[in-house]
């Protein structure tokens, strides 16, 4: 399986000639995140990871929480709602629904639906949740409102991945992103494990 990071969140997943892509909101830039996915997996309704625009110009299926299907009424039997404890296949991937709230992220709003998704039992991407899952490979959100270093490495340490790779780092200043880059190094130090933040456009075979 081939991993690319593309702008903040979002992750393109390719085997055997196909692809699926996670999450590519307002703030992933590049056109070629999609092209060619036959599945694009939303995990929740915030901007930085669910651009209705960026569907409409594929023919993906769309398989998301049902707080995202509401926003998508036009698009017919092209979404596909699913709930933490589900399962699917789609493009030659098996992938399980795990979850289903955002991390809580102010007093006054209640989370949104939030579900993370485990494909071919390797890869988990959690959207904005601290998830406790069993996964070789952790796409761990390296910042965000809700999310402190503390409660980032706590996650990390709780997971033990063999692999984390930060993703949700698109509000991050040069300056911010050294930070992170620094704390994940110490973290791949004592952990031993390959514990980095990959660039828009970095890729990594799994």
């Amino acid at each position: 399986m081939k991993l690319t990071k593309y702008g903040h969140a979002c992750v393109r997943l390719e085997k055997n000639g196909r692809a699926i892509v996670i999450d590519p909101g307002s703030m992933t830039p590049e056109p070629d995140a999609v092209a060619g996915a036959e599945a694009v997996l939303i995990t929740h309704e915030h901007f930085d990871h669910f651009d209705p625009e960026v569907l409409r110009g594929t023919r993906s299926t769309v398989h998301t929480c049902a707080g995202v299907a509401r926003h998508l009424s036009g698009f017919g039997e092209r979404v596909r709602v699913v709930r933490g404890g589900d399962h699917f296949s789609v493009a030659g991937f098996e992938v399980a629904v795990v979850g289903d709230k955002h991390h809580f992220s102010h007093p006054d709003v209640p989370p949104v639906d939030n579900v993370g998704f485990l494909v071919d039992g390797e890869v988990f991407h959690p959207g904005d949740a601290l998830t406790v899952v069993d996964a070789p490979t952790l796409l761990l959100p390296g910042q965000a409102p809700w999310l402190t270093v503390p409660d980032m490495i706590g996650h990390l340490r709780r997971t033990a991945p063999l692999r984390a790779y930060a993703v949700h780092d698109g509000l991050l200043n040069d300056w911010g992103l050294k930070v992170l880059d620094d704390v994940l190094a110490a973290e791949a130090e004592r952990a031993g494990a390959d514990i980095r933040r990959l660039r828009p456009g970095e890729s990594v075979d799994l």
